[in-house]
């Protein structure tokens, strides 16, 4: 069953003259994670606002569970690159945060903090500010404060982006045991082709701006996964290379366009 449905779904900035997304199809199935690829400007992030309800678009439309998205879903979660925390709340206060919105009692918050603060192995730091942890604790905690209010979406762009390179290694590793826990459907935004190998179940590679789906590649690779048995698998090198050249070939064609458009001096 097809959990997000997207259709015709097309959206323009400065009164049409920039077109951001053009009649983007696209399917994601219950459960499914998909990975979205794709040159700057290509529209990756403005897609997660609309299927949030965070930005309007101008044609189309967006069905969670068959229904039409017009307004933020409580069943939709978002992580975004910076880890939004709130600095004069502790861990656990933040990570109950979304709770403490939705009316849930006091036990139940307690109980639910408790689990996920274990779940992302910061036991200890439960009392800890944002500004006491580092940049992949306090990514944890994001990612914690999201799953705790037990969305059946998970939006995320770019979230390990500003990490250091171990860090955002050790981070994919913890989503993927996240997701084996507690089967979600996530779109996942990235500039890293390693990481939508290691945890999309399909890539959706877009073109430049107006961004279109270039083509979707399905990751043929089983669950559960580890980071170093995805990259020792035959298919990780097929798809790595293939939508490297799709993606060479995309910001090659934009160059061009863009000199081609140069003033003559």
């Amino acid at each position: 069953m097809n959990k997000i449905v997207i259709r015709y779904l097309t959206k323009t900035y400065s009164g049409g003259a920039v077109v951001a997304l053009q009649d983007i199809d696209l399917e994601v199935a219950s459960n499914e994670s998909l990975c979205v690829l794709g040159p700057s400007g290509c529209g990756k992030t403005t897609l997660l606002r609309i299927i949030d309800c965070l930005i309007s678009r101008d044609r189309g439309e967006v069905l969670i569970d068959g229904q039409l998205v017009t307004q933020p879903r409580p069943d939709v979660a978002v992580v975004f690159q910076h880890f939004g925390l709130f600095p004069w709340k502790r861990l656990e206060e933040n990570i109950a945060y979304g709770l403490e919105l939705r009316g849930k009692s006091q036990p139940e918050i307690a109980a639910t903090v408790k689990r996920y603060v274990a779940l992302i192995g910061l036991k200890g730091f439960e009392k800890s500010y944002p500004h006491q942890l580092s940049g992949g604790m306090q990514q944890r905690a994001g990612l914690a404060r999201a799953m705790a209010i037990n969305p059946s979406v998970l939006l995320m762009d770019e979230p390990f982006g500003a990490l250091d390179a171990q860090t955002r290694e050790l981070m994919q590793e913890e989503l993927l045991r996240l997701l084996e826990a507690e089967r979600k459907t996530m779109i996942f935004v990235t500039h890293s082709i390693d990481e939508a190998i290691v945890l999309g179940d399909r890539i959706v590679v877009m073109s430049c701006r107006p961004g279109r789906i270039r083509e979707i590649f399905s990751v043929d690779i089983s669950r559960p996964r580890k980071i170093l048995t995805v990259r020792s698998h035959p298919r990780y090198i097929e798809l790595r290379n293939a939508i490297w050249e799709m993606l060479k070939s995309e910001q090659e064609q934009n160059l061009a366009g863009e000199i081609a458009h140069e003033p003559a001096r």
